[in-house]
């Protein structure tokens, strides 16, 4: 369930009251947008002003609200909120802060209204109000959502100061363009960071972007490469990074490599998740290896965990085709046991 904290305890009592409804409406993910305005119209009618930490409080609990068949997007709710407030005219309304505007960018982000995004960026800008790093990780990511992420590079190299860059910002522009399949710029601007070191440094996510971008054009000597090279800057592969080799190596059915990474990542002390074992049993499947199937998910089981139904699935349709009934049942009526 969504966790909410109590928005403000330095507002009016009758606001405080608001507050608290909007808090259990959330909570109960019963909040309707038209009892969300109803209830913010009459906060802002309040001869007291509503605090802005409690703005932001509502405006951060809106932003990550899940959908809902009464609410569909909380994002853009929370949007519309900060535009009445705009409008409230001679009402006493609290200034917005950078935090303010941080939640609002983020909105835009998740409400798929990138446009609106840059909108409030060049508000805040007007405003004269110091930004700080969330902000401009913000705008990065509604410029790449907009597939403009030349122009979201050419922010982070050159109108952002100095100060603010930080992994978290690389990170938005390096998946971005390796989603696009531009994974070779990327290592590029992977050994920049490296070359600035301090906050720029790059972290083990970073990394693991790049790898499975190489690994997604087909580019696994790359991929091989940056993983000695990452290990070099003392950075640590976890999990993702190990998934990435073990996906990229099933699906080229070289199975014996597989394992070998899988006993390297046991060996470091980073522990085989769920993902990790799917995309071993699917190799193992594709190949008609059942023994090995089998194994994995005997241990698993051991482990407390079970594949996804799509791998599941993909197991049962193999088992079924080859005569192997039986076994088939054996993993529907687990995967029935485990909920799936």
């Amino acid at each position: 369930r969504l966790q909410v904290r109590s928005f403000s305890n330095s507002v009016s009592s009758h606001a405080n009251e608001l507050l608290d409804k909007l808090q259990g409406h959330l909570h109960s993910r019963t909040l309707r947008p038209d009892l969300v305005h109803q209830l913010f119209d009459e906060m802002l009618r309040q001869p007291v002003p509503v605090s802005v930490r409690a703005l932001n409080g509502l405006f951060a609990a809106l932003a990550r609200a899940p959908s809902s068949t009464i609410c569909t997007d909380a994002p853009a709710l929370a949007i519309d909120l900060f535009n009445r407030m705009a409008r409230a005219g001679r009402r006493q309304v609290p200034a917005p802060t950078i935090h303010t505007y941080s939640i609002l960018i983020e909105c835009c982000q998740r409400a798929c209204r990138p446009d609106l995004g840059l909108a409030f960026f060049g508000r805040l800008l007007k405003t004269g109000i110091k930004t700080n790093a969330i902000t401009y990780s913000s705008l990065l990511k509604c410029l790449c959502d907009m597939k403009r992420t030349e122009e979201a590079l050419g922010v982070l190299l050159h109108r952002m100061p100095d100060d603010l860059p930080n992994a978290i910002s690389y990170s938005v522009i390096l998946k971005s363009f390796c989603d696009s399949g531009r994974s070779q710029l990327v290592l590029d601007l992977l050994r920049m960071m490296a070359e600035k070191g301090s906050d720029h440094s790059p972290s083990v996510v970073s990394y693991s972007l790049v790898i499975d971008g190489f690994f997604k054009e087909g580019e696994i000597s790359k991929a091989c490469n940056l993983l000695h090279e990452m290990m070099q800057q003392g950075v640590v592969p976890d999990v993702v990074t190990y998934n990435s080799f073990i996906d990229a190596l099933c699906k080229a059915r070289a199975m014996e490599k597989a394992e070998v990474v899988l006993r390297s990542m046991v060996h470091n002390g980073v522990q085989p998740n769920a993902v990790t074992y799917s995309s071993l049993i699917q190799g193992y499947s594709t190949l008609g290896q059942l023994k090995e199937v089998a194994r994995l998910l005997k241990a698993m089981r051991s482990q407390g965990s079970m594949p996804g139904v799509v791998i599941c699935s993909s197991v049962m349709d193999y088992l079924c085709k080859h005569g192997r009934i039986k076994d088939a049942e054996e993993i529907f009526y687990s995967m029935a046991v485990n909920g799936r």
